[in-house]
């Protein structure tokens, strides 16, 4: 057969007041726009489980949701999307089918809205693809009947026993970064994550000659690779995590990844990860005070527990010359009109060289949409392109929806306005400027980090 691997890219939002001011700032969007022109990991790890005899493809479809005409002369094409692009995907489903094209689907939405995905796909995969892959292809080849596949029928993906990606698929397109994947899951259950719900919670490491293996396929390729490791914590185990590290550093590579503030603790890892070429870190700290975040991590309450240390922890962490990107969520239960302001003060108060800003939100098959919509606060149920992380689709507690917006929109304007951005950024140099003169016996911040901070 002739198989497709279709990605969906870009960026999602609806409010129009947002489209108009929020999107027109750099550093509003700076990361949505790396997120937007990242390659399919998932799609290419399914690639890899493919069993041999059939003619793979990779696709990816427009910003505007629609699909490459190339598409149309495979057997089968397999779709991963997010919430907020599922009605686009479920319309290039729809004209595939229509066209006599089998259609797969996976990913985050489908596997908790599996009944909804099957009245536009053949054949649904419900959790982890891998090792449920070779029996959709097979179903596909032998023109079963449509069907819901759940990974749990299939066993556990061991991250030790997956193949490479098949990054040869992406051929020459111009990304400007490539994913990695060093773990899978996250040990903590925060009530508002999706992924977790798709992973189970379980946190796996992958063996560290293999993440090698894969950086080393992705250079011979890319000799200039820029990695980001997709994973959603990539430090909890932090002795794995200085091995990886001392691996990395003969690579003499640059990389982005994703962690929890308990990085700030092992300052011989974040020597480490400074060596090995990490450039920047995604944080989600979420809010700025611990009452804020009481009960948002539903097993250890870790969020509200770390936060107590969040500006002595992050300091830390940048004086070793690492870059935090910290994020936060506006409208959390305990968010009152004072959140923005607070915002703003904390990031300057650091500071964070990045700052990113979402609105919560409640996405399908997640505790805060489970308890949301019981307390009849989920504003449009079903409406699942307002899963955009930008808009507003819940009925806040302490403000309302427009208040969000508002407030969305003004600590937008004031904390991505040149001034702001070049006066938290003169901060971190100022501090990396003293650390090292404090630490004149070797370097603690990475070679090359200039301020236009090329390559992050």
């Amino acid at each position: 057969m002739k198989i497709a691997f279709l990605a969906m890219s870009g960026i999602r939002a609806h409010d129009p007041k947002l489209l108009k001011l929020g999107l027109t700032l750099p550093g509003f969007v700076q990361r949505s726009k790396v997120i937007a022109s990242l390659p399919s990991l998932g799609l290419l790890s399914l690639a890899s489980c493919t069993p041999p005899g059939h003619e793979l493809r990779y696709f990816e479809a427009d910003a505007d949701g629609t699909e490459p005409a190339e598409v149309y002369a495979n057997d089968l094409v397999a779709i991963s999307t997010f919430s907020a692009q599922i009605f686009e995907a479920y319309a290039i489903a729809d004209r595939l089918h229509k066209a006599g094209v089998k259609v797969a689907m996976g990913g985050l939405h489908v596997s908790v809205c599996p009944e909804e995905a099957a009245a536009h796909a053949d054949y649904v995969v419900v959790g982890e693809g891998e090792r449920v892959w070779p029996a959709v292809v097979a179903a596909a080849a032998a023109d079963a009947s449509p069907q819901i596949f759940r990974a749990v029928d299939y066993g556990p993906v061991v991250p030790a026993e997956l193949p490479m990606p098949r990054y040869d698929l992406l051929e020459n397109r111009p990304y400007n970064r490539f994913t990695v994947q060093t773990s899978r899951g996250c040990p903590w259950r925060c009530d508002f994550c999706a992924s977790s719900v798709m992973l189970g919670g379980s946190y796996r490491r992958r063996p560290v000659e293999h993440v090698i293996r894969d950086i080393q396929a992705m250079l011979a390729l890319r000799p200039d690779a820029f990695f980001e490791f997709a994973d959603d914590n990539t430090f909890v185990d932090k002795t794995w995590g200085r091995e990886l590290c001392r691996r990395l550093i003969p690579l003499g590579i640059r990389w982005f990844t994703e962690s929890d503030i308990s990085i700030s603790q092992d300052t011989t890892l974040l020597n480490l990860m400074r060596q090995a070429g990490c450039r920047q870190i995604l944080i989600g700290l979420e809010s700025p005070a611990p009452i804020q975040l009481e009960g948002l991590e539903l097993r250890h309450n870790a969020k509200a527990r770390w936060a107590h240390n969040y500006l002595e922890a992050l300091r830390t962490i940048q004086d070793h010359g690492i870059t935090v990107n910290g994020c936060f969520i506006l409208g959390l239960d305990t968010h009152t009109l004072q959140i923005f302001q607070q915002v703003l003060e904390f990031a300057e108060q650091v500071p964070l060289f990045e700052v990113q800003i979402t609105n919560l939100t409640a996405f399908p098959g997640t505790p805060l949409y489970v308890r949301l919509l019981a307390e009849g606060r989920i504003l449009q149920p079903g409406r699942w392109d307002l899963c955009t992380l930008f808009d507003v689709n819940y009925q806040p507690r302490h403000m309302t929806p427009d208040q969000l917006r508002e407030g969305m929109y003004g600590l937008g304007q004031r904390l991505y306005s040149a001034e702001c951005t070049n006066r938290r950024r003169r901060e971190f140099f100022r501090r990396r400027q003293l650390r090292r003169q404090t630490h004149p016996v070797g370097t603690t911040t990475p070679e090359g980090l200039g301020e236009s901070h090329h390559g992050i």
